[in-house]
């Protein structure tokens, strides 16, 4: 049988529409949930080296950061631990005996903090560098990809910080208004004569208010984080500054804020889900050699780190594997819905087809 156009379309004797390319890891058309699904796996499994290597080095560079501010804490008021320790049970310790250990050890989660901060942007500017070249069905070196998310990784961060910041700040403005409601209450109480009826009253109503407050807030903080949430993606693909990224995001989320929403949520779910059962169970194995064994009664301080210091390691590689690997996929959703916004209100699919047929 041949095929033939005419005058009502394609249908029963007539050609059909020819598919759209693909030259990469999806259909150069606007996306479904399966296209962003199998888009998304389909990366990952051609690139997994490179994502999950990118991940295992970013986190551990992290790690090996915050371990050695914590040891070089530890060491530097090692002494003052012990003497402490040593302490008469009837004696209270001094400010001056803790200010050490609370300084030494503030920094050292300081610097542990900004560790975090900067793996966790290396590893959110890698993904849409992968994403960029698996589009395009392009292959892409672990090289590459570090060059590519450390030329962007400062922009990443101010996305994401300026992003966090606008979706918790009204949660931060109610628990300031909640602690100062609260403070107001305790002086009241304070000043007020022993056994008021309305003591209780007022910090029912407080407590109330506070509920009432965060629950009306919830809405704008999910809102602002859906909004926002495609500005990691635009920093890197775009070279989009920080503002200039949260603003191409809310462009392209505008419209279609519910099925960015619904196709991020369940996948973050997915994969919240299988995240956690995995941690729990190493974690759960973790617990028995921490319940069997005993330091002693004449055991100090440095003997109880020194034990436990080795099995808190094994754990924390064994999360940090699993972080690993997991830590690319909502960031592949969310670059999947990046392109399909663009295909959708730019017309960006001609581009990209004309990109990946040219010679690279």
């Amino acid at each position: 049988m041949t095929y033939a156009s005419g005058p009502y379309g394609y249908g029963y004797g007539y050609a059909p529409p020819p598919p759209p390319p693909k030259p990469g890891v999806i259909p150069l058309a606007p996306l479904g949930l399966g296209d962003i699904l199998t888009g998304a796996f389909t990366t990952y499994g051609r690139y997994w080296k490179s994502l999950v290597g990118m991940a295992l080095v970013a986190y551990a560079g992290a790690a090996v950061v915050a371990a050695g501010a914590f040891l070089a804490g530890w060491l530097a008021v090692g002494d003052d631990l012990d003497r402490l320790a040593d302490m008469p049970a009837a004696q209270s310790p001094d400010f001056d005996d803790v200010r050490p250990l609370i300084v030494a050890f503030a920094l050292a989660w300081l610097v542990a903090m900004a560790g975090w901060i900067v793996s966790s942007g290396l590893v959110s500017a890698a993904v849409p560098a992968v994403l960029q070249e698996a589009v395009l069905g392009r292959p892409l070196g672990f090289g590459a990809v570090w060059r590519r998310a450390w030329s962007r990784v400062g922009s990443v961060i101010g996305s994401v910080f300026l992003s966090t910041l606008a979706a918790v700040l009204p949660m931060v403005l109610v628990f300031v208004g909640f602690v100062l409601v609260f403070v107001g209450m305790i002086a009241g109480i304070a000043a007020a004569e022993r056994g008021s009826g309305d003591d209780g009253a007022g910090l029912a109503l407080t407590g109330l208010l506070f509920f009432l407050l965060t629950f009306v807030t919830m809405p704008l903080v999910v809102w602002l984080w859906v909004k926002f949430s495609l500005a990691t993606t635009a920093a890197v693909i775009e070279h989009q500054g920080p503002l200039g990224s949260l603003r191409r995001s809310s462009a392209l989320v505008r419209g279609s804020w519910w099925r960015v929403f619904g196709i991020t949520a369940l996948v973050g779910l997915m994969v919240g889900v299988v995240s956690l059962v995995i941690q729990q169970i190493i974690s759960f194995a973790g617990m028995f050699p921490l319940s069997v064994y005993s330091t002693g009664e004449d055991a100090t301080p440095r003997d109880v780190i020194g034990v436990f210091g080795g099995i808190t390691l094994l754990l924390t590689a064994a999360q940090l594997v699993t972080q690993a690997v997991f830590a690319p996929i909502l960031p592949l959703v969310s670059g999947l819905l990046y392109v399909d916004q663009r295909i959708r209100r730019e017309n960006l699919a001609p581009l990209l087809a004309q990109t990946a047929a040219a010679p690279h």
